[in-house]
């Protein structure tokens, strides 16, 4: 897997750069408060396939409750793996990069998300607000918290929730677009894993090569090791750029970010930021 910060950094990226390359689409045309939620909820969903992992950030996030359900999906993980591979899948016990990291997962988890804000409107969303603000700061503070700091990781997610719904006011229940923030954030986490050295089987159950959990992978030279020179020194810090550029650029266009024409930027950029 690729580190916290970078899996959260790319949730954000991806949600910004669909949103901003759809400004003339549904998604594209949200309000400042509800694209501020669906970024929250794709950075916090950059992290939630890793809830497969024991020993992953995610699985420390919220202490004995996360572990509980790390330790279920894992199991369920592992079942599915067996149920369904074939002879020529590596012989693994399946428990981690399974389930929850396929596209099956995303679509899963984009349409409980979006079912839930339907069905029950703002608690709900503050409910799913909490819990995907606490994956964010779990995976960028991940060097910061321990996993013995549970009540820290929880009490900035209450915080932060807290935070968003007095700006928020009126609570915006967009529910299909924080789905799709969601699947995207669980997409973003698919590519970054897919860099690395073991690759991702996101297009399960669609056979490749014979097999049903074909990890997905551009050629070895490309791969990254997790943790190191390459991630740390260039994806790393190159998503967090693009996803404060593309952020900017996204609330300029909802009217949020004003201040970007006082930054006397080039013709042909502001042309570009505001089409």
């Amino acid at each position: 897997m690729a580190t916290g910060p970078t899996h959260a950094m790319s949730g954000l990226a991806a949600w910004a750069a669909v949103t901003a390359m759809a400004d003339t689409h549904a998604i594209g045309q949200l309000s400042p408060k509800t694209w501020v939620v669906g970024a929250t909820l794709a950075s916090g969903a950059a992290l939630l396939p890793d809830i497969d992992h024991p020993k992953s950030t995610v699985a420390s996030t919220f202490g004995g409750l996360s572990r509980a359900a790390s330790a279920a999906l894992s199991g369920f993980s592992g079942f599915l793996y067996r149920l369904t591979r074939t002879k020529r899948d590596s012989d693994r016990e399946g428990t981690h990069r399974g389930f929850t990291h396929t596209v099956v997962f995303a679509v899963l988890a984009g349409l409980i998300t979006t079912a839930i804000v339907q069905t029950s409107q703002g608690t709900a969303l503050g409910v799913l607000m909490f819990v995907f603000a606490g994956l964010a700061v779990r995976g960028l503070l991940h060097t910061w918290c321990p996993r013995k700091d549970a009540l820290w990781i929880t009490t900035a997610s209450v915080l932060l929730t807290l935070a968003c719904f007095m700006w928020t006011g009126d609570q915006p229940t967009q529910a299909a677009a924080f789905g799709m923030a969601v699947m995207i954030g669980c997409v973003a986490h698919f590519i970054g894993d897919a860099i690395t050295e073991q690759g991702c089987p996101m297009l399960w159950p669609v056979p490749f090569g014979g097999k049903t959990w074909y990890p997905v992978a551009p050629p070895k030279p490309l791969r990254m090791r997790t943790g190191g020179k390459v991630e740390m020194a260039l994806v790393g810090p190159g998503l967090t750029l693009a996803a404060v550029v593309l952020s900017c650029v996204v609330l300029f266009r909802v009217g949020a970010a004003p201040w970007l024409t006082d930054l006397d930027l080039p013709p042909e950029i502001m042309a570009w930021i505001a089409p």
